[in-house]
């Protein structure tokens, strides 16, 4: 096959041929690198962690030349350009928003935007004679565009789309490389969706947005307050939207490049049950009907990968699905809609239609030789669509289009980033090329079209369900995307975790996509992955039915994660939180059509109310629906009744639905604002138009309100036409008489005949009910101060005794006759000097997060059951030591002379413990140190004194944030140095050949290094062992029985470095 390689030394273009080298998995570390790979000859530099890489180009696909003759212009142009400075503007799109580029030539070289809904708005300047507020300035070196924006001292950081951890984002960092994150944490820096930017909220409450347009990894730098920092390969605009006067002006104008949210069917927004997996139709319709049967509301049901045949897509499983038709038609008539789950891996399999289908029209994505890829996922080696290319994403709508007539409702879109099983990196090679359309950017490698893969999935599944019905709206929910996927789908924050932090956290998750331009989000109520318990899950119930988007979603292997599985004080809850979200529905679907038509998000932080109080800009257990204000408690032993409620300045008036419970939200409305709520209904469907109507009314200060409220067929596209009805309502008091009225609508639907019933909230949860009908004016007269005060006191009384009477959830760590792995109990945290360590006593004693607190990284995270730090007493894996029970010998919190310190000791049995002393000195703040010891406390005489046969195992799991550009570095006893690297798989290391009593893990993207230093004496072998985006380094010591004299011994200690 014919091959041109181009390789790129000092910004010059060279031709390559063959050359020598060494071995990738095991040679010394310099400065820079070239690599050869799957044919690829690239470029390594550390600390950006960037890889200019050209491929070998096959007759098939690209056009080898003009490629390469574009590479040469641009290189020839990179070396004459400015290497730094301030960067050149021009107004785009609207007034306040600018497009900045390093110089007039980068401009042209810019790849199409794929975040802007029309790239050719980007590319022309408007005639606006403004200067922006702030220019960034750049920096370009070694292949790379460094971008940064400083911004006035007090300025607050959000967005960054769909991230862990905190809500302000000030002090973090973050990649944009979509990833398969199971189980992540809040120190996770790539997770499944990429938004590369940033809402920054100035002092004085003004509000700037900035976009880093570009489709590659992207590093997303916060640390450094008040200043944003984006670094990716050349070269790219950013665009800056305002300042403007507040947060929500900028998300407005944001929509106006990006695009809305599609406008979802109103079904979508009831609640929706999932699970991995409701495994037969019997099996569906068994939990369809237990809500019926239990009055809890339900408007949809999910398929899990197991419908499928052999996890072949488009077909269902003969024996558990005959007849998905008749499942549908069934669900359908008890008010169910059905989703059904859609994969990028196509089985390769000759007979297998899609694949013979998709080979024929030649869809698939291809390696650097031509050939097409093939990776494993779950029914073995798959291809892969290739969606940039128009054909392909008509080829697949097509195959969507044939697969909705079996009755399917919504799609769901999964492993989409692409995840692709037993690599190092969770994805395919960036080698692989994609034959893409010139308007989205041509023919690139993978690396390039990498983030916006789930998008392109998405959209096509989109257009399929147009097609297959253009008088229903789609639904699609997608796990991978980028900025601007919210207008074909929906997404949830991934593959969660069981426990109080991940609740704590979803609340953030979900208001960063909204920050990021998707109001479309939730996350899996409950937790996908481990056992909930009944406290955590009603509690997550009870926020998670006020989030956007709202399903319970739980993973293979836990038990059942049904509102019904936790007993009956739970069940209870989540039927009182449902309830509460079918209410709040009219009011839920106006906001949709809000963010639909202006691009405001539907749920925001509570600082919106107030973005010039900083006092409210890092509050993240509280969030507002428009001018409904949630709050609730994420913390485990604080219920509502005893949470001090921190409110935006002005009138909030509490309310209820005669529902209150310790679990559930307090819900506040805003005064000033109007409403509109509806009835507690099984399902959507069961809404008739000429239902009652009920308007919540809080008067502001000056005694006047004002709401409205959307409505339409709930599906279908007539809205478009204006089959619609806006209401308008006002209420205004004077002379004690509080006049509601209708002030204006929009749409040419006509206004039901119904009742209205309004409540005017007095405050302490208070109210005054009057009736009338919808759409003629209501009035009621003011009580008097003093009864107004009597009715006040009133309430506050109901409110506390049915608090008192409620039956509040137990507060078990673990269900009778349940099995399986506890992940709600809280770990103990050892916070001091450099380190922020989470440890779980109950299960091994393991450590299952390691954050290094000065440069924010994560070096560890894992479930709770398995993997983060573990020890064994045996040379095979998992052996006893990492599952038994620990107890806390003792605990020291830092005070002045000493740090944190936490002494473990587990049963091994046969007389043994495993006893462990975790530190963190205060002489040496950045260390975390670790002195493990099998020690013989009770052996018997007949044994001699001695035990059997141990041995100290030492089992860390590292998390790899960036495993294409992390390896191991050490020098052995005998002097020799050596670097290995992910694709040597597992290697051992023993005699003269070990470890000299340290080595690196090295992230040359991060420029960091993790040091492990031990006692050579008491290490006998050293293991390196690669997994998918993991890597163990293991110390083992000598196989030997033990004493009391006698113990086993390995002491460590971890310390972060910097790298040059």
């Amino acid at each position: 096959m014919e091959e041109a390689r181009v390789l790129v030394l000092s910004n010059k273009v060279v031709g390559g041929g063959s050359s020598s080298f060494v071995p990738r998995h095991h040679r010394v570390s310099t400065t820079c690198h070239w690599k050869y790979r799957d044919g690829v000859w690239a470029l390594r530099k550390p600390l950006l962690g960037v890889s200019l890489s050209f491929l070998p180009l096959a007759k098939k696909g690209c056009n080898k030349k003009s490629f390469v003759e574009k590479l040469k212009s641009k290189m020839a142009d990179y070396e004459g350009k400015a290497a730094a400075g301030d960067m050149v503007f021009e107004t785009i799109l609207e007034d306040g928003v600018f497009r900045f580029d390093c110089s007039t030539s980068d401009r042209d070289l810019a790849h199409p935007s794929f975040s802007f809904l029309n790239s050719k708005v980007r590319d022309t300047p408007i005639q606006v004679h403004k200067v922006p507020s702030y220019i960034p300035k750049f920096e370009c070196l070694l292949g790379q565009q460094i971008v940064k924006l400083e911004l006035p001292i007090g300025t607050s950081l959000y967005g960054t789309g769909e991230v862990s951890g905190q809500l302000e984002r000030t002090g973090k960092r973050v990649f944009t490389w979509n990833t398969d994150a199971w189980g992540y944490g809040p120190g996770t820096t790539s997770l499944y969706q990429s938004h590369p930017w940033v809402l920054a909220v100035l002092p004085t409450g003004e509000a700037l947005g900035i976009l880093a347009d570009t489709t590659r990894r992207c590093e997303i730098d916060l640390r450094k307050e008040s200043t944003i920092q984006f670094v990716a390969p050349s070269s790219y605009p950013v665009i800056t939207f305002g300042p403007f006067a507040s947060p929500n002006a900028v998300l407005m104008s944001l929509s106006h490049a990006i695009g809305t949210v599609f406008m979802p069917p109103k079904w979508s927004l009831g609640y929706q049950q999932c699970r991995w997996s409701y495994d037969s139709e019997k099996r569906v319709l068994e939990i369809t009907r237990k809500f019926r049967e239990k009055d809890i509301p339900c408007d949809v049901v999910w398929m899990d990968i197991d419908y499928m045949d052999s996890f072949r897509c488009f077909t269902f499983d003969k024996k558990r699905f005959p007849d998905p038709k008749s499942l549908v038609k069934d669900l359908h008539q008890s008010g169910f809609k059905a989703i059904w789950m859609l994969d990028p891996g196509i089985k390769q399999e000759d007979g297998y239609f899609v694949y013979d289908s998709g080979s024929k029209e030649d869809v698939w994505i291809q390696k650097a030789d031509g050939k097409p890829f093939t990776g494993e996922v779950w029914p073995g080696p798959c291809v892969f669509p290739d969606y940039t290319q128009a054909k392909v994403r008509l080829w697949w709508a097509n195959l969507v289009k044939d697969f909705v007539s079996n009755g399917v409702d919504g799609i769901w879109n999964d492993m989409n980033e692409p995840a692709i099983f037993k690599t190092v990196t969770k994805t395919m090679p960036e080698s692989n090329i994609h034959r893409g359309d010139e308007e989205i950017g041509g023919c690139q490698n993978h690396s390039h079209y990498h983030n916006v893969y789930g998008t392109l999935m998405a959209r096509s599944t989109y257009e399929g369900m147009k097609l297959a019905n253009k008088n229903k709206r789609p639904f699609v929910l997608t796990r991978a995307g980028f900025i601007g996927s919210q207008r074909y789908a929906a997404t949830w924050t991934g593959d969660n975790l069981a426990n109080w932090e991940h609740l704590h956290m979803s609340v953030s998750m979900v208001l960063q996509l909204g920050l990021s331009g998707q109001p479309l989000s939730g996350p899996d109520i409950g937790g996908f992955a481990g056992n909930t318990t009944p406290k955590l899950f009603g509690r997550w119930m009870g926020v998670g039915a006020m989030f956007p988007f709202c399903r319970g979603h739980s993973e293979t292997g836990t038990v059942d994660h049904e509102p019904w599985a936790f007993g009956e004080e739970c069940e209870e809850v989540c039927r009182l939180a449902l309830k509460r979200r079918y209410r709040l529905i009219p009011h839920i679907y106006t906001l949709f059509y809000m963010a639909h038509t202006t691009g405001t998000p539907v749920a925001s932080p509570t600082f919106f109310a107030d973005p010039e109080d900083p006092n409210l800009r890092q509050v993240e257990n509280s969030f507002l629906l428009g001018p409904l204000l949630v709050y609730a408690s994420t913390v485990p032993h604080q219920e509502m009744d005893n949470l001090q409620c921190v409110l935006p300045k002005g009138i909030w008036l509490i309310f209820d639905f005669d529902d209150s419970h310790p679990d559930l939200p307090a819900l506040y409305l805003q005064g000033g604002a109007i409403i509109p709520v509806g009835l507690p209904y099984q399902h959507v469907g069961e809404h008739n138009p000429t239902d009652d109507l009920t308007l919540i009314v809080a008067l502001d200060e000056n005694g006047k309100a004002k709401g409205i409220l959307y409505e339409d067929e709930g599906d279908g596209y007539g809205f478009t036409e204006g089959e619609f009805l806006l209401t308008h309502y006002v209420a205004e008091l004077q002379a004690s008489i509080v006049t509601v009225r209708v002030s204006e609508t929009e749409g040419y639907r006509k206004r039901p005949n119904r009742h209205l019933h309004v409540q005017l909230l007095l405050g302490g949860g208070a109210k005054l009910d009057a009736w009338g009908i919808d759409g003629e004016v209501l009035q009621i007269k003011m009580p008097s101060e003093e009864e107004v005060a009597q009715l006040v006191s009133a309430s506050m009384e109901q409110y506390r005794i049915r608090l008192e009477k409620a039956k509040r959830i137990p507060d078990v760590e673990e269900l009778p006759g349940h099995k399986g792995i506890e992940l709600s109990k809280t770990p103990i945290e050892l916070k001091c000097g450099d380190w922020i360590v989470k440890v779980v006593p109950w299960i091994g004693g393991r450590i299952i997060s390691m954050i290094h607190f000065p440069s924010g990284t994560q070096w560890l995270h894992s479930r709770i059951e398995v993997n983060g730090y573990e020890e064994y007493s045996g040379t095979e894996y998992r052996s006893a030591g990492c599952t038994e029970e620990y107890k806390v010998i003792e605990r020291n919190l830092e005070h002045a002379e000493e740090g944190e310190s936490l002494m473990l000791e587990g049963d091994i049995g046969g007389g043994l413990v495993l006893q462990r002393l975790i530190c963190i000195p205060k002489d040496d703040p950045k260390v975390l140190r670790i002195n493990s010891s099998i020690i013989a406390l009770n052996v018997g005489a007949g044994s001699g004194g001695f035990s059997r046969l141990v041995c100290l195992r030492v089992h860390p799991t590292f998390v790899l944030v960036h495993p294409t550009e992390s390896y191991i570095s050490f020098t052995s006893v005998d002097g020799s140095k050596h670097e290995i690297w992910p694709d040597s798989g597992e290697e051992f290391y023993e005699g003269n050949l070990l470890p000299n009593g340290e080595w690196r893990l090295v992230d040359r993207c991060l420029g960091l290094a993790l040091v492990n230093k031990f006692e050579v004496g008491q290490v006998y072998k050293c293991l390196i062992h690669w997994g998918t985006g993991t890597v163990n380094l293991e110390l083992w010591s000598e196989d030997r029985p033990v004493s009391k004299e006698s113990p086993l011994k390995v002491f460590h200690e971890y310390k972060v470095i910097s790298i040059p």
